[in-house]
């Protein structure tokens, strides 16, 4: 059975059809999504009013930590299929000890090849249990056998077993999947500027405009997704919101075969779901899905402002650096820089080991294709990884001369302190206060519709969670105490992309404008909240 509802008979029901609409609606709305699929089906006056009844956007989510890969997939299914709902778009979550290939063949098995469907691996998972209804941050911790780039999974304490489904409906938007694709053979470098230009003209095909409501982006683990983040924040306008994981491992469908790429000729380095809106829809009186993005860092600054002198890229995607301190000529040596930076942190009384940042201002130019775009300062995180007599040793590229940078180190109070200031962020999103202070400011009227949240969705770095604060659900008890019973899922991973929206509790308690903007963030959790605001009631 077709979860979308679409291939109906067309029939007209025999007497069922004399029921009354209301009384039809009340009983439909109590039937599993499957049966509902299937009610829809029966009759034209059915199908009616099965659509009328989901005028509205949903999420629906559920997590399961059964060591059973069929068993969990079955009781996340059968949670989020419990009630009505018609799928545009799923996203599944999984511990690493499950196949990838196995639980993304599953779940498009289920769901059909009519809708996107994205299956990522990730260090732990965040949702509401499908037996217990508890809401559970589950991190698998990461054992260190073989040195620093060893990432074993620790399966003695925890199986690595475990599952979060979402599966949403957003009428009035269209979702598809756009991939960064890499040719196998030829200049094997990934098509960054084809990859925005597909979202662009995806965008445009449906809603009219080459600006999207929001993204969703998936990276590979292997690549490094800087670039591409930087890219896309230079490309697309500010009401765009951005959020992922920069850093995993993923299977995609894209639920339209007359976009498909195969897998002999390319490497898939992200991929993006791509949400916008639907010019067909945009008249219907079926009100409008917005996304709002707001982030918890847990990084702090320090020390003096340094300038990078000269930068050599070593094997294994390394940076090596001199800098000097600005306003100074002399180059600092890299252990002698590290001790005094040390020494800092030492004076500061820094108890825990914190780990090490620099957060590099960078000014560049962009272009798409033929199109220069403005130059734009973003703010890029590299973390520190030891030094020499005449350099110190980042990780990751893309440093230039004369790029200005601050040390950054990781702080457990700063981020508890974010997390409480994400709560107030949210908590004036309940209550309307952001929308107030935007209406105030254009000079319109508070007598609209009130805005109601349907969903949210975290990404948190994988060092959190109840091992680094000292207890559970820190992370997520910004969402789930402002939205209780509201749907939530989400995961822990090793880079947290999030662009923040306008005047969130991030960009007001963030860095001086002229460090630039960070979309790409180390120690933080991003929140991405799914909100409905319906249309004005007709006089």
């Amino acid at each position: 059975m077709c979860l979308t509802g679409t291939n109906c008979t067309g029939g007209t029901g025999g007497g069922v059809s004399k029921i009354n609409d209301d009384v039809l609606q009340n009983i439909l709305g109590r039937l599993p999504a499957l049966t509902f699929a299937s009610a829809a089906c029966v009759s034209k006056s059915w199908n009616r009013v099965c659509s009328r009844f989901l005028t509205r956007p949903k999420l629906a989510s559920a997590l399961s930590l059964n060591p059973s890969l069929h068993e969990a997939v079955k009781e996340v299914f059968d949670k989020v299929l419990s009630e009505p709902i018609r799928p545009q778009f799923a996203i599944a979550f999984i511990g690493v000890q499950f196949s990838l290939k196995e639980t993304h063949k599953l779940i498009t098995e289920k769901l059909g090849g009519e809708i996107p469907i994205i299956t990522n691996a990730a260090s732990g998972i965040i949702g509401v249990d499908a037996k217990t209804n508890e809401l559970r941050e589950v991190k698998w911790e990461l054992v260190d056998e073989d040195g620093p780039n060893c990432e074993e999974y620790n399966t003695v304490s925890n199986l690595n077993r475990g599952i979060v489904l979402v599966v949403g409906f957003v009428p009035g938007l269209k979702v598809a999947v756009v991939p960064l694709i890499r040719p196998k053979k030829g200049n094997q470098m990934a098509m960054v500027d084809k990859f925005v230009i597909d979202i662009m003209n995806y965008t445009a095909s449906v809603s009219g405009c080459t600006s999207p409501t929001g993204i969703i982006m998936f990276g590979d683990q292997t690549i490094d997704m800087k670039p591409v983040i930087a890219k896309m924040d230079h490309a697309m306008p500010e009401e765009t919101t951005i959020v992922g994981d920069a850093s995993g491992s993923f299977l995609f469908r894209s639920g339209d075969s007359s976009h498909s790429y195969s897998g002999d000729l390319y490497f898939f380095d992200a991929v993006a779901l791509v949400f916008a809106r639907d010019k067909e829809k945009s008249h219907a009186g079926i009100g409008e899905t917005q996304f709002y993005v707001t982030l918890s860092t847990g990084v702090i600054p320090f020390g003096p402002q340094l300038t990078a002198v000269s930068v050599r890229v070593k094997e294994q995607g390394c940076s090596w650096l001199s800098a000097s301190m600005e306003g100074y000529h002399e180059i600092l040596g890299g252990q002698d820089l590290l001790d005094s930076i040390n020494e800092v942190m030492d004076q500061d009384e820094i108890d825990e080991s914190p780990d090490l940042y620099i957060g590099v201002t960078q000014h560049r130019e962009c272009s798409i294709g033929s199109v220069q775009l403005r130059s734009a300062t973003s703010l890029a995180f590299y973390e520190v990884l030891g030094g020499d007599k005449q350099y110190f040793v980042v990780d990751g590229v893309g440093i230039k001369p004369g790029d200005s940078f601050l040390f950054y180190h990781s702080d457990s109070e700063t981020a508890s302190s974010s997390c409480a200031n994400v709560f107030e962020d949210l908590e004036a999103l309940k209550t309307g206060s952001h929308d107030k202070d935007h209406r105030d400011a254009i000079g319109v009227a508070d007598n609209g519709p009130k805005k109601e949240v349907f969903g949210g969705l975290i990404f948190s770095c994988h060092l959190r969670g109840e091992s680094y604060f000292g207890r559970p659900n820190v992370d997520s008890d910004p969402f789930s105490l402002n939205f209780p019973n509201v749907p939530l899922a989400g995961l822990f991973c090793t880079e947290e992309i999030g662009r923040d929206s306008p005047g969130s509790s991030a960009q007001k308690e963030g860095q001086e404008p002229s460090f630039g903007r960070c979309c790409l963030h180390v120690y933080s959790t991003v929140y991405l909240v799914m909100s409905y605001v319906p249309p004005p009631l007709e006089l």
